[in-house]
């Protein structure tokens, strides 16, 4: 018999306290030492504290399994892993941790945003339908008459029959939501500049002529300096009276300084999953507003969610141990327009 060479990948998981128990089941786990040389149990909080184990594992590692909390990769950070050539993201965005230093070694990045993004849009899809429904509104004035007359009458206005949703935003979420929203008896609108062809069963438009026609304006746009406050004074004076409001992307994107004066008149309804700041302050009336449902950045994958990250980056690291390019490869110029 000739004997067999190992060409296995080292592998270092490398994120915050706590995240790996939430994300590695023991099938990832598992599937993980059978594809690498990697201990499933040491996970590396911090890449520059001094841990013998940590920094061992690191100068050998291949590849960083990495996820929310990882540190950021650094020249200082990637002179301590000679060997380094890939990263494997089991989240979303890896703004917070691949640095310059990152694309200038030449190391492979890829992420699990597709796996990430499909949660949000199902929330997303929930959000719209719910707010068509005015099903705030209606709990509450369930609650106060404690009756089942006037029902009728008073909700005249609602429903989402022919309802015009207004999506800011064609990114992997954004289309996603599209694409859910087909079965369903609604027009769509789409604001992107970079789109020049709308996807099927959508209109594109401009971002002001989506804010004044739409019933629900959703935004699922990438956090850049161009999108910063991008929903501010003029769009939201634009929007009629009892338009809702969606942001499960970044709180910044939206300008609330000028968003309070029309939720606190009733004007506006909104449903917000990020703020800005991402805890409001102890005071804001986004706590106690009955026109608005604020949850805390629970739209992403949550619980066992997680684990859909997670297969798709072990399959990730599957792929790169056959030699074969990633399936979600992230490029340096992605980022220039991506979250």
């Amino acid at each position: 018999m000739h004997p067999t060479t190992d060409n296995r990948p080292n592998l270092l998981l490398a994120m915050g306290p706590g995240v790996a128990d939430r994300l590695l089941t023991d099938t990832h786990r598992t599937r993980l030492a059978r594809l690498t040389h990697t201990d499933p149990h040491l996970v590396a909080h911090d890449l520059t504290a001094p841990d013998p184990r940590v920094a061992a594992a690191l100068a050998e590692a291949e590849i960083l399994l990495t996820c929310w909390g990882a540190t950021p990769l650094t020249a200082e950070v990637l002179a301590r892993a000679p060997r380094l050539k890939a990263v494997v993201h089991a989240a979303g965005s890896v703004k917070h941790h691949i640095t310059d230093a990152c694309w200038d070694r030449g190391l492979r990045v890829t992420s699990a945003a597709g796996a990430n993004a499909l949660p949000v849009a199902e929330y997303t899809l929930a959000a719209i339908l719910l707010a068509g429904k005015r099903v705030l509104r209606s709990a509450q004035r369930y609650a106060e008459l404690r009756t089942d007359d006037a029902w009728l009458t008073e909700s005249a206005p609602w429903g989402n029959y022919r309802r015009t949703i207004g999506i800011v935003g064609a990114s992997r979420i954004g289309r996603r939501v599209v694409d859910l929203l087909r079965p369903f008896d609604v027009d769509v609108l789409l604001y992107d500049p970079y789109v020049t062809t709308p996807p099927p069963g959508t209109e594109l438009t401009d971002l002001d002529e989506l804010c004044a026609r739409s019933t629900v304006v959703s935004i699922h746009a990438p956090q850049l300096p161009s999108t910063h406050h991008m929903i501010g004074p003029a769009q939201l004076a634009a929007m009629r009276a009892g338009t809702t409001l969606i942001n499960t992307a970044r709180g910044s994107l939206v300008d609330e300084e000028a968003l309070l004066p029309h939720l606190v008149t009733g004007r506006l309804h909104a449903i917000l999953d990020v703020t800005d700041p991402e805890l409001p302050a102890p005071d804001s009336p986004l706590w106690t507003l009955p026109n608005v449902l604020l949850t805390p950045h629970v739209a992403g994958s949550l619980g066992n969610e997680l684990h859909r990250m997670a297969d798709q980056a072990v399959e990730e690291v599957a792929r790169y141990g056959r030699g074969e390019p990633f399936l979600e490869e992230v490029r340096a110029s992605d980022l220039q327009r991506s979250a």
